[in-house]
């Protein structure tokens, strides 16, 4: 099993800094021509292959669900193999798969390019990425964690207006095309060489007094309650990835204004994580996952009340914004802080699988609310209950270490 190096062997600071360089522009092209793509193309490809936008995103919620299928082998095989290998051959496959969706002539294969898709964000996305990163951070992790989420938290930035751009010159096929030409020209690269000497963990001896690998170490009531709290959580973020849009449009703001709205998520987000990179030496891991997930819940409680004060949607998108950031640094560090990074990249996995789950879930069963004839007035109490659960799930996971 892999461990974090030791700090005599940890990289110079300036090495750690292009591999952070390295990783984060992979970031943004994975998480953006695997996971946002979807909300500009999803019309068009549903047009070109004559069938419902909804089917469109049954395909993608159908490769969340891969996600969470293949994300603890995919730990598991960091562990092993190092995270060099499995992120680059993550990249490979994400270039497949956009490569097939490309070429879909129907259900059957769009739904296999997805799925594929699906299997490539587990080995390429932040799951990913964190254990590879610990392998060759040591002591530095959480300040080069934070610095790699600064990355991804620009990837709807860079592709939702990319993608919109292309499609609207060269179509959905090509757009597709040149996302997996991406991942395979740039990304491939940035992975294989960008990691290039990290350490690769060394394989158990095996022995009669070799203890019996703890891969799917730790386990027990602490770990649950961890897993509940994200997974809980991811729901609500996923839901309001979603429906965001829409759920602002609800509350009586004109359309531009709701999207304008929406919009302060992403820079939001990002300054929630510049936040923490600055804050991180006076609060520990845990405090910061306090933090969140109460300012989640605040947002979620400052959606209801944008029913009544349309204003309030402004607020909401801030602090939402601000404590999506730091739940992404939070789901990297307090997993570490509570069990070690020996085998980090099975802990990882094991941890993602319920998560993507719920990821996959929420669209669909906000859109069954919606089918109520009620609209959008359901959703933002929903969430806030959700999110409550998860702040509640995860009091209990760190009681007795704040």
């Amino acid at each position: 099993m892999s461990a974090p190096l030791p700090s005599s062997t940890a990289p110079r600071s300036r090495h750690l800094a292009a591999i952070v360089i390295a990783l984060g522009l992979a970031q943004i092209a994975t998480w953006g021509s695997l996971y946002y793509s979807v909300a500009v193309l999803a019309g068009p490809m549903a047009e070109g292959l004559g069938v419902s936008r909804s089917l469109v995103f049954g395909a993608f919620s159908a490769a969340l669900g891969a996600s969470g299928l293949a994300s603890p082998w995919v730990g598991r095989a960091i562990d092993r193999l190092g995270g060099r290998r499995v992120l680059a051959g993550g990249s490979v496959l994400g270039a497949l798969a956009l490569a097939v969706l490309a070429l879909a002539q129907g259900p059957v294969t769009l739904f296999a390019g997805w799925l594929l898709a699906g299997l490539a964000m587990a080995a390429t996305l932040y799951d990913a990425a964190f254990p590879a990163l610990s392998q060759v951070a040591g002591k530095a992790y959480r300040k080069a964690l934070t610095a790699l989420t600064l990355f991804g938290g620009f990837a709807s930035t860079v592709y939702w207006p990319l993608a919109w751009s292309l499609e609207s010159t060269l179509g959905w096929r090509a757009t597709l095309g040149v996302f997996a030409a991406i991942l395979l020209l740039v990304v491939l690269p940035l992975f294989w060489f960008g990691l290039q000497g990290a350490p690769v963990p060394a394989a158990p001896s095996a022995g009669p007094d070799t203890p019996a690998p703890q891969a799917d170490a730790p386990a027990g009531p602490r770990f649950l309650w961890l897993c509940t709290a994200f997974a809980v959580s991811s729901f609500a973020i996923s839901a309001i990835g979603a429906h965001v849009v829409g759920a602002l449009g609800a509350t009586r703001l004109p359309a531009a204004q709701a999207i304008l709205a929406a919009s302060l998520i992403g820079p939001a987000q990002v300054a929630g994580r510049v936040a923490e990179l600055a804050f991180a030496r006076r609060l520990v891991p845990i405090r910061v996952g306090m933090l969140s997930f109460g300012a989640m819940l605040l947002a979620m409680l400052l959606l209801w009340a944008a029913g009544t004060a349309p204003w309030l949607a402004f607020a909401f998108a801030l602090l939402y914004g601000a404590a999506n950031g730091a739940m992404t640094i939070v789901r990297g560090t307090v997993p570490a802080e509570l069990f070690g990074r020996d085998a980090y990249g099975s802990l990882m996995g094991r941890i993602a699988r319920p998560a993507f789950f719920a990821k996959a879930a929420a669209p669909l069963a906000v859109a069954l609310l919606l089918a109520n004839g009620n609209g959008y007035a359901p959703m933002a109490p929903l969430l806030a209950a959700v999110v409550g659960v998860a702040l509640a799930a995860y009091l209990m996971a760190v009681d007795g270490r704040r």
